[in-house]
């Protein structure tokens, strides 16, 4: 998707009220900083940590917050920035966490989790780089790249 279509996006449902960005730390942290140097409106923006990969590359299926909101979400639009959408668990536990604290989502809009923006399509391997990690490594990376199955298979 051009990123132009996706400010437009941004722009038509935030017109009454700026929303709220916020980024799911700690993988969509690069680019939720990216997105919202973009934005010429008065913002905030807040990080929710929801964990479910641990230092593997398979989810557990069970993800966890452990990080909670400082920023009030009550009757706002939220953008929910996240790096990789798999099977949609972290998506769905933070959706719920947001929507308990009165958030709204003008892309989600309703009780199923559907998301409806995607910027890239990955492919079908373990990631690294530009916020996206394998055990809190790679993250700096300017980049992202596939991590080589030799870097994290054990023998």
């Amino acid at each position: 998707m051009d990123i132009r279509i996706f400010f437009t996006i941004i722009y038509t449902f935030t017109i009454s009220l700026p929303p709220v960005v916020v980024g799911v730390a700690t993988g969509a942290f690069l680019f939720s900083a990216d997105l919202v140097r973009k934005i010429n409106l008065p913002i905030p923006i807040d990080f929710v940590r929801a964990e479910s990969y641990g230092s593997g590359t398979e989810s557990n299926g069970a993800p966890t917050i452990s990080f909670y909101l400082k920023v009030d979400v009550k009757n706002r639009h939220v953008i929910l920035v996240e790096d990789i959408v798999d099977k949609g668990h972290t998506l769905s536990c933070v959706i719920a966490h947001l929507k308990s604290k009165g958030g709204f989502y003008p892309f989600i809009p309703s009780t199923n989790v559907t998301l409806a923006l995607f910027l890239i399509k990955c492919p079908n391997h373990f990631v690294v780089g530009y916020g996206m990690d394998f055990a809190e490594l790679y993250r700096n990376l300017p980049y992202v790249g596939v991590l080589k199955p030799e870097h994290y298979y054990t023998a």
